[in-house]
Formats: structure tokens, sequence, C-alpha cells
């Protein structure tokens, strides 16, 4: 373990001793000694590793560091990277574009060819998206095809899933496309029902509910797994056991034939518009010389990354980090373009030990140190307005409540999978001295043994005390350094 305090970013992680722990004044004047970071983090009870840096947010002097050049498992702190690739790659004005084209002119109603949905990758397009660009063929007049209705997804390289080591169920781990349907979920709801249950799976959005084609689903008596998964004939089978129903409920459901299933809400969509379509039919490249009927633009990418840190949406990182891939010319498929990112990194920093193996942290392989990622938020962040984009972060208390009247201002971007939780971002102190930081705690030896697990048993507490310290981190630097 290497505990450092002052040092500039980037040299600083030579051997150092810890300084007393200061102490504090509190209002009525009785002097308080401030518990170090080694004691906070005793008190955590964690095991595992702990690593962090904070440094001036000006300056980029690191005022206190602990095992800060160990790589470590961001999860989902890796969109922090991603968000400044993506930025310095696309700009902030990039828009994703989903299109409809058509091989020949529209004649009588009719389009004379092919009708191809295009898919350029936008990770926000919904049901209601769609439904949008079937509106614009019927204000032109478009009523069917005199050839096939062709579904292309090949704006981004196809991937099953994001991350191998998660349950077969997760909504948060859906396949990667360049055409990509509500966040590439089905949704899934049952009600008890006589003999049984009903059970529905649809593509619902804001305005639309329709039925999906491409996935079904059956309750079987059985006590685990909890749900079973199949492909045939170019549809998604799930089985779920019944027992585990209850009485009614829902959730979203991973797709894995991403370009099938928007091409089936898109007919379904059509049809309800007077617009007959043959069935959907996945290629692989776009035809020649095909004109552009109808087009959806998705919001600027600023916007879409500012949703995405708040909701750390896993399909949007991979699928904007993939983008600025294919934009910079390298390999954009999901573990080279992980890999594009950290040569990136490395280059921008003067190097690094980062590794990526994705664009969202999902992967429990990527790697990076408390200060590379301090030192991208500190000297890339400004550039592109990091700190604009990222949520507002409540302090907890020692009991894990949020604290009242919080006095230091936190943007930050949370990270979390089973036995690891990790935290980068800006502190603005009460005086107003500005930090930056990453605290990233993780116990990988349990998080394997809980592998495919949903929820593992002890990690809930485990990540609620790492949520406690990383609080008292924060709440000791402000002190103490603003």
């Amino acid at each position: 373990m290497d505990v450092t305090r002052r040092g500039v970013l980037g040299g600083m992680l030579g051997a150092g001793a810890m300084l007393a722990a200061p102490t504090v004044l509190r209002a009525e004047g009785a002097a308080v000694r401030m518990l170090s970071g080694e004691e906070l983090i005793a008190a955590a009870r964690l095991g595992g590793d702990v690593g962090y840096v904070v440094a001036d947010a000006r300056t980029g002097l690191v005022l206190e560091a602990r095992d800060g050049g160990k790589p470590m498992a961001p999860a989902s702190t890796a969109k922090t990277i991603t968000t400044l690739y993506a930025l310095e790659t696309l700009g902030p004005q990039f828009r994703f574009q989903t299109r409809v084209l058509a091989t020949g002119p529209v004649s009588g109603g009719r389009v004379q060819g092919d009708l191809i949905l295009a898919g350029g990758g936008d990770p926000t397009l919904d049901t209601d998206g769609l439904a949008d660009l079937v509106a614009d063929l019927a204000r032109k007049g478009v009523t069917g095809v005199s050839g096939r209705f062709l579904v292309w997804g090949g704006a981004l390289p196809y991937a099953e899933e994001i991350a191998a080591d998660q349950p077969v169920h997760v909504g948060y781990n859906p396949s990667i496309s360049g055409l990509i349907l509500n966040y590439n979920r089905v949704h899934f709801e049952w009600k008890r029902a006589k003999g049984g249950y009903a059970l529905a799976m649809d593509a619902r959005s804001e305005r639309y509910v329709p039925k999906v084609y491409t996935a079904d689903v059956a309750a079987v008596a059985r006590q685990a797994p909890l749900f079973d998964y199949r492909q045939s004939g170019g549809k998604e089978h799930w089985t779920v056991a019944a027992n585990a129903l209850g009485k009614a409920g829902a959730r979203w459901l991973p797709v894995r034939l991403p370009d099938a299933y928007a091409g089936d809400v898109f007919q379904s969509l059509a049809r309800a518009r007077g617009i007959d379509l043959p069935a959907p039919e996945p290629v692989r490249g776009l035809p020649g010389g095909a004109q552009v009927l109808a087009s959806k633009a998705s919001d600027p990418l600023p916007v879409i990354l500012r949703s995405m840190l708040k909701y750390s949406t896993n399909i949007v990182a991979e699928a904007v980090g993939m983008t600025a891939s294919t934009v910079r010319g390298v390999n954009a498929a999901r573990g080279p373009s992980g890999a594009a990112m950290s040569d990136w990194l490395s280059g921008r920093l003067g190097g690094t030990r980062a590794r990526f193996v994705d664009h969202s942290g999902l992967g429990g392989d990527d790697r990076i140190a408390p200060v590379e990622m301090v030192k991208a938020v500190t000297l890339l962040g400004p550039k592109v307005g990091l700190r604009g984009l990222m949520k507002p972060f409540n302090l907890r208390d020692e009991a894990g409540g949020k604290v009242k009247g919080q006095e230091i201002r936190v943007d930050a971007k949370t990270g979390t999978l089973n036995f690891v939780s990790t935290l980068t971002g800006y502190i603005t102190a009460p005086d107003g001295t500005e930090l930056t930081f990453a605290i990233f705690t993780g116990d990988l030896a349990r998080r394997a043994q809980s592998r495919d697990a949903e929820q593992a048993e002890g990690s809930r507490g485990w990540v609620g005390r790492s949520k406690v310290l990383q609080s008292q981190l924060i709440t000791r630097w402000a002190t103490l350094y603003g």
C-alpha cells in the first residue's frame, strides 16, 4: 500500500509517510481531531483494495493519495473516460441519424424497389422515434413496397452482449448493433390468470405499446434457473420459473437480435398507419444508390452524454464509444474499441496503464488507476465541459442516509458492480476551493465468487459501506484542503 500527501499529477507516487491526522475547530471553538483516511478505511470494513487520489483542480497538485497508481476496476466511472473520448472525437454538435431509404421511386403510393430501415448507431432511438419515421412516410403518401423490407444495423459491429459475466436476463447487458431500439430491451409483463399467467412482450414507449413478434416467453414449472434463453428460426425464446413471478409484475429483458426486433416494431407501426410492408429481412450491407425518404436525428451528443452519466446506461456508453472509434478509423468492435480508447487516453496523458475492454465499465476486466482517472478529469475534463454533464452527488451520513443541507458541492460519476464501488468527479469546498478526485474500492476475490449473480449475497451491504466511506473522504478533503 502506498499513501502519500502532496505531489504533482503524473509523478506523485513516490514512497511517503502519512502526516498526522489534523485537528479542526467546531463552530463553538472546541478542537476535534479529524480521522485520517486510514482510520476511515479501517472503520468501513471492506477488505479488498481501496485506492484514491484527490488533487487541486486548478493546479493539478495532488493533495492526498492511497494506492493511487494501482490499476483497479472502475465499474461505471469508465463512462467518464468514454465521455471525454466521444466529445473530443465527435464534437458537441454531433447527432446520430436513423434513416428510411428506398432503392426506387415512389409511384402510386408504392416504393418501386426495396425499403430499408437503416440504423445510425443511435442508442436513444425508441418506439416513438420509429413512429415518427413511419408518420413521415405516410405524409409522403407511401402505402407499400414492390420489393423487400430490409433492416440494416451495420453502422456499428454487432456484439451479442456487453459483458459475458452477467446473468442472461438483465436488461442492462443487451446486444450491441448499429440499430438500437429501446436500449435493445423488450418489455415483459405478467399477471396471474385462470390456470396460470397471462404473459406479454411489447416494445412500449411513451405513446405506443406495440406487440413484439420476434420474442416470446413462457412460464414453466421449475426451481431454477429464473430465466432461460434460446434462439431459433430468427426469433428469441424465453422461459421463466413460474413460482418466481408472484401475482403480477414487469421487467425489461435484453434483446439479442436487435435488427429483427426493430424491423418487427417498425412493420407493426407501419401497418397501423396503412403502410403494408413484408416481413423484415436483416441485411449486412446497404444497397448502393438508395435515396432517403425519412430521417430521425438524435439529440446533440452532450444531451445524450448527460443522460448517460445520470442513469449510467451501458448501451449508450458502448454506442457512443464505438461510434467514436469508427470515426477515428480504428477497429470499432467492442473489445478493440475499448483498447483504442485506452491508447487514446495514454496519448492524451503521456502514458497510462489503463486497459478498457468496453466503454461502459460493465466488463470486470477494465482497469485504470485512480491517478489516471484524476488526471483525465483534471486535464481533459475542462476542455469539454465534463463537470456540467455530471450528476450532483449527495453525501451520505454514517447510517447511509442523505446528508441534509449539504454545503459541499460534488458533481460525480458513480460506479457499482458486485463488490466494486467507485466514484470520480469534482468537489467545491464551502470556501470555493475546487478539487478533483477518484475513489476506487473493490474486493475482486468476493466478486469472482459471485459470477453470474444479479445481486450477490453481501454485496449490497458492502457497497453501502463503501458509499459511506466515499462521503467521509470527500468531507475530510473539503474540510482539510478547502
